[in-house]
This record gives C-alpha cells, structure tokens and sequence, in this order.
C-alpha cells in the first residue's frame, strides 16, 4: 500500500539515522498489522523514518536525538540479524530505484510505503514476509537531496 503522508520528513540524510532496539512505540504516521504464522508485525511509518515491532522485538531506525547508535552495517544477537547498506546514486539511477520501490509496494503483498511531499523522489518503504519460525522485512529509505538510498534486512527466528 503507497500512502502520501501529511507531513515532511525529519531525517534527511543517511547519517542522521539512528539505530534502536527496545523503544517504546514512537509516534507513527502510518501503521500495518501484518499477520504471519509466528505472529503479527507491526510495520510503523515514522516522521523520522520506521519503527517495527515483531514479538518482542522493537526495532527503530530514525532520526531521534535522544539514540545516539548510528545506523550499523550489521547487528547480531541470537535469533536477530540487522543488516543495512547506504548507496549514493546518480540523479537518474536514484529515480529509476525509487520508480521500483514504488512499483514494488503498489503490487500489493505485506507492503507499506509513505511518499513524502515536497519532493516525488522522498519515500519510506516497510516490507514484511514469513520465514520458518519467524519474519523477515526489509525497508528502503530515499533520501533525493543526497541521492541515497538506505536499504535494510532484518531476519527475527523465535526459539
């Protein structure tokens, strides 16, 4: 589902994404309930970016001042696996990729999407899936005045 949000984003660049485990729920813009066999994922568009909660799970990565751990590369703990990769794109490359994002999120499935205005190109995507004993989603940050593109993967098996 590709939503417009009323509101402009907060995180403008990569580097100013900040990276949680535990947080309260934030306040969202935009929510889905995504129910799977080991349980329901909640997909939360954030001003600042997403937030996404599975089981006892709480996962954020947004633009808060109060988190002060950047966004990592990878993070592990047992039954938990964080991965993200940050891309500068030429001005063509960044709209076709983000042409495919919203392809990708107006062909239906487990997909929330909140295009921001003031810019075509600004756009969350929140995607969740099953995987044997647990979820997988994966979220697309782009950000047109920097021409990034932030891309992440996070897997939860629950023992």
């Amino acid at each position: 589902m590709l939503v417009t949000l009323d509101t402009a984003y907060t995180d403008t660049t990569a580097a100013d994404l900040r990276f949680a485990l535990g947080l309260p729920p934030q306040p969202a813009l935009r929510t889905m309930t995504v129910r799977l066999p080991a349980g329901d994922v909640e997909l939360r568009l954030l001003g600042a970016s997403h937030q996404i909660r599975f089981g006892a799970v709480d996962e954020t990565l947004a633009c808060l001042p109060a988190v002060t751990a950047p966004m990592p590369a990878v993070f592990e703990r047992p039954g938990y696996r964080f991965a993200a990769t940050v891309r500068r794109l030429a001005p063509a490359a960044f709209e076709d990729a983000v042409s495919d994002l919203r392809d990708r999120a107006g062909a239906g499935g487990h997909v929330l999407a909140g295009a921001f205005p003031g810019d075509r190109n600004a756009l969350t995507v929140l995607a969740a899936r099953a995987v044997p004993g647990g979820a997988e989603w994966w979220t697309a940050h782009a950000y047109p005045q920097t021409g990034e593109l932030v891309m992440t993967e996070t897997t939860v098996i629950r023992a």
